[in-house]
């Protein structure tokens, strides 16, 4: 498929999205957002992916929002900047050559939070606003020592956008989320490491091969429908204030997966010493006992 702002490749059971604006740092436009979005879905909908890569062309990741527009670049009433121009447009966008995209009807984010296969953001350069933001609901984050992050909204005029009030918090604490988002300074990688914005900080040069690397070890060995459901009891359940939400749901779920096909096949690979081939797939073999948390 072909986008106008980003890349979408498959290889190995890894989709990997580009954003791809690179003469202009990646800045976010409501057509990428789009293209996120649909590129998400693409992913979810191929049985044959197994883990979701973002990162940025060039020499940033996503520096922000396109504010070529000017002071007028947030106004959403005059809808003639490159932030919200095409934002509410559910036909074509801009020179996109695929199909109309897909869209869930709740907006990238939430594309992204419910997304059934993993996602890896891999940090390359500029990570800022809503460069940052858009990468929150992705499960593992990973930064190249070039990479640099702010909260500048506030230094804007603006609040944190893209339910970063809610993501924020929970990924690096209510206190390092406060000092982030109230100076909206930007900080570098080994920042981001020591207040667990990323677990891992890479040299440039080694950022995509361990990004592939963490995506290889996930799609060889764990099995797409447990990846699928680990990742929203994670991210729904680790709020709660006791563990007896998520034990309402994690009983049934074992037993129920406990006799299928997939516990089978990961048992006998275990003993035979060989990888697992698992024969799940999450667009038909999601078990009946799995509810997403209500929202």
């Amino acid at each position: 498929m072909s986008y106008e702002t980003i890349l979408y490749d498959v290889k190995d059971r890894i989709a990997t999205i580009t954003l791809n604006r690179p003469d202009k740092l990646n800045a976010y436009t409501a057509i990428m957002g789009i293209e996120l979005e649909d590129a998400f879905i693409a992913a979810n909908e191929d049985d044959d992916v197994r883990v979701i890569i973002v990162t940025g062309a060039g020499r940033g990741f996503c520096a922000g929002a396109d504010i070529s527009g000017g002071a007028g670049a947030f106004d959403t009433k005059s809808g003639n900047t490159a932030m919200f121009q095409g934002a509410s447009n559910s036909g074509a966008v801009g020179q996109q050559k695929a199909a109309k995209p897909r869209r869930s009807g709740s907006g990238f984010v939430q594309t992204i939070y419910d997304s059934k296969k993993p996602s890896i953001a891999a940090f390359n350069g500029a990570a800022v606003g809503v460069g940052i933001t858009l990468a929150l609901p992705m499960d593992i984050k990973i930064a190249s020592t070039e990479a640099r992050f702010g909260f500048v909204f506030a230094r804007r005029g603006l609040v944190p956008e893209a339910g970063s009030g809610w993501f924020l918090p929970r990924l690096v604490g209510l206190s390092q989320a406060l000092r982030w988002c109230l100076t909206g300074r930007v900080f570098g990688a080994d920042e981001a490491l020591a207040g667990g914005l990323v677990t891992e900080v890479v040299p440039a040069d080694q950022l995509m091969t361990r990004a592939r690397e963490l995506a290889t070890e996930m799609a060889e060995n764990t099995a797409p429908i447990s990846a699928a459901i680990t990742r929203h009891m994670l991210w729904q359940y680790a709020g709660q204030p006791t563990p007896f939400p998520v034990m309402s749901i994690d009983g049934a779920l074992s037993v129920e997966l406990g006799a299928g096909p997939d516990v089978r096949e990961g048992v006998s690979a275990f003993l035979e010493k060989r990888k697992p081939n698992f024969p799940g797939k999450v667009s038909a073999g999601m078990p009946s006992t799995f509810k997403p948390a209500p929202r």
